[in-house]
């Protein structure tokens, strides 16, 4: 009995089954990921239309260019891809940081609802600063790709310019430039 009460204090009971604490290890496919994100986001557009009467035009209308952007970043990144660190701020700006902003602002008293109050202006410039980052991490993803393409244009360069002899599109070899015209 001791025992029992010893190993279901260390985790050492046999309450849990091994696959099940196996399958909890296992990593998230980036696939898995980002259909995570994009349900994610699914919730922020539901949230910011609940919250229509509340927002005023402008809050509201940057929310939806925002969610506009990052649910293009998300489709762009499901086809080409994000490092880790692009794929975590995505999803920490879909699931904290524009949630929270809105969520704290619904939770203000209504008076602070109004297009001039000192709350809204707070919201609006937090909802820049978002929509700034989103811009310059759809920027990141996209550069990124235009830098693995020249770095893959490089390798091909490299591999198939051997020795001075360039590969056409036709199959066959081509002397290099030094050697053209030279009749020796």
């Amino acid at each position: 009995m001791v025992a029992k009460i010893f190993g279901s204090l260390f985790g050492g009971g046999a309450e849990r089954e091994p696959q099940r604490i196996l399958d909890e290890r296992l990593p998230v496919t980036q696939e898995q990921e980002l259909e995570q994100t994009r349900a994610a986001l699914g919730d922020l557009r539901s949230a910011i239309r609940r919250a229509g009467a509340v927002l005023p035009t402008l809050a509201s209308s940057r929310l939806r260019q925002t969610d506009d952007l990052l649910r293009a970043l998300i489709d762009y990144i499901a086809e080409h891809t994000a490092s880790t660190e692009q794929r975590v701020l995505l999803n920490a700006m879909i699931t904290d940081y524009l949630p929270t902003s809105l969520r704290v602002y619904r939770a203000l008293p209504p008076s602070a609802h109004q297009d001039a109050s000192p709350e809204t202006d707070k919201l609006l410039e937090q909802l820049d600063i978002l929509h700034s980052t989103a811009l310059d991490l759809d920027h990141q993803v996209r550069s990124g790709a235009i830098a693995e393409l020249s770095v893959h244009g490089r390798f091909l360069q490299d591999k198939f310019d051997v020795g001075g002899i360039r590969l056409t599109p036709g199959g066959g070899g081509q002397l290099p430039d030094s050697h053209e015209g030279d009749t020796r």
